[in-house]
């Protein structure tokens, strides 16, 4: 009988940890027929999650089954509701609801995360998001229909609910947006809105000038040091009392991991993360490796934590894809590590801002960061192409510092 891997969830993490398990396999002899490595997730597809602020996300889906054919990776359709560690199974659903059960020998966990949607009245009602290629697809059908009603302030507006990184790009996406559905001379107005004191809280001092330089030159407002606490169909108040008149809202007020993590590990960090070892095993289900967003772990020696992103997550999904396979077959595991840290914000028409480290220090902006911030969107993140010999180097995770 052979023995089995499962990875669950086919975002960056998983993509490049079924990869990462694949070139283990592929260079100790170890037949398919011997070890199965199994893919889980609703589709067969890699959504493209950082481009979900711009137009046309229908298109940002990568395509899986000719590359996890390439590398003898299965695919099993289907959302994982539940894992029992004790009997070492997960409960897989269908999209018709049909449900079954799948064994593991080991398993790798990355699931991912959602965005944190709070209890706010409205919310759930009357906001959207660019979280999934559905939900921005919802957005921008809603934009659309917007040229239909009659011109007026509130249906020029949008005010978008978060000033971190998806909503400063999702904010700077918008007035090019709106002008193409409005005209090319109409009065649009963008609105960011967030409880921090600053745009960017997480960007440092560095980034920060661009950013305002940015909303300025679009005439982007802020409305900063308040929270939302109603929304509904035309617009947003915050708990200051500010009432801003919108047809538009969009949210962007931050992730949280997914809910699977509880049934592996009782030590959750406050985004719901699984405490994992530095090889990314679960000390209490050793078992289980964790990677990507539902993992919290040391990406260095300075005491840097990954963050919820695909930089680490595609790093991170490799060292568990050849950490999980690696244990089973009773070889050493690797410590993860991933020193290098770069950011890539896009402004929208302004450009973009890239930095390196995690002071930020800035290395391109405007046009230059823009090239930088496309050349990253359209081909870094994307997953290699279904040739056996590259995809698997492409799972090497020693080979990210080579």
């Amino acid at each position: 009988m052979s023995q089995k891997i499962l990875i669950v969830g086919a975002g960056f993490a998983g993509v490049w940890g079924a990869l990462g398990a694949a070139r283990v396999l592929d260079a100790a002899g170890v037949r398919s027929s011997d070890v199965e490595v199994t893919l889980i997730s609703p589709k067969p597809e890699l959504q493209i999650r950082p481009r979900m602020y711009e137009s046309e996300p229908q298109k940002m889906a990568a395509p899986l089954l000719p590359l996890l054919e390439a590398v003898g990776v299965k695919f099993a359709e289907g959302s994982v509701d539940a894992i029992s560690v004790q009997q070492k199974t997960v409960n897989v659903v269908s999209a018709n609801g049909q449900m079954r059960s799948l064994a593991y020998d080991r398993l790798l966990l990355t699931s991912g995360s959602k965005l944190g949607r709070p209890p706010v009245p409205g919310l759930a009602e009357y906001a959207f998001s660019v979280d999934r290629i559905e939900d921005a697809v919802a957005l921008e059908n809603h934009l659309a229909s917007l040229a239909k009603l009659p011109d007026s302030p509130s249906r020029n507006t949008v005010a978008v609910v978060g000033c971190g990184f998806t909503g400063i790009e999702a904010a700077t996406e918008l007035p090019k947006r709106l002008r193409e559905v409005f005209g090319a001379d109409a009065a649009v107005r963008v609105v960011v809105i967030g409880s921090q004191a600053e745009v960017g809280p997480d960007l440092g001092p560095n980034p920060r000038p661009f950013v305002t330089e940015a909303f300025k030159s679009m005439g982007i407002e802020t409305v900063l040091g308040s929270s939302v606490v109603s929304v509904d169909a035309d617009g947003v108040r915050t708990a200051s009392g500010t009432r801003i008149e919108a047809k538009t809202v969009i949210w962007a007020g931050g992730m949280r991991a997914s809910a699977l993590t509880s049934q592996v590990a009782s030590h959750l960090d406050a985004l719901g993360r699984v405490e994992v070892a530095p090889d990314l095993r679960v000390p209490q289900a050793r078992d289980i490796f964790v990677a990507g967003d539902v993992a919290r772990v040391l990406c260095d020696d300075d005491g840097h934590y990954a963050l919820m992103s695909c930089q680490h997550a595609m790093v991170m999904g490799k060292f568990g894809g050849h950490n999980v396979a690696a244990d089973l077959l009773g070889t050493p595991t690797l410590a993860y590590r991933q020193p290098f840290y770069a950011t890539c914000v896009d402004l929208g028409e302004w450009g973009a801002i890239y930095s390196e480290g995690w002071d930020r220090q800035i290395k391109l902006t405007h046009a230059e960061g823009k090239t930088r911030k496309q050349m990253i969107n359209t081909q870094w993140i994307y997953p290699p192409a279904p040739d056996r010999a590259q995809a698997l180097a492409a799972g090497d995770p020693l080979a990210t510092f080579g």
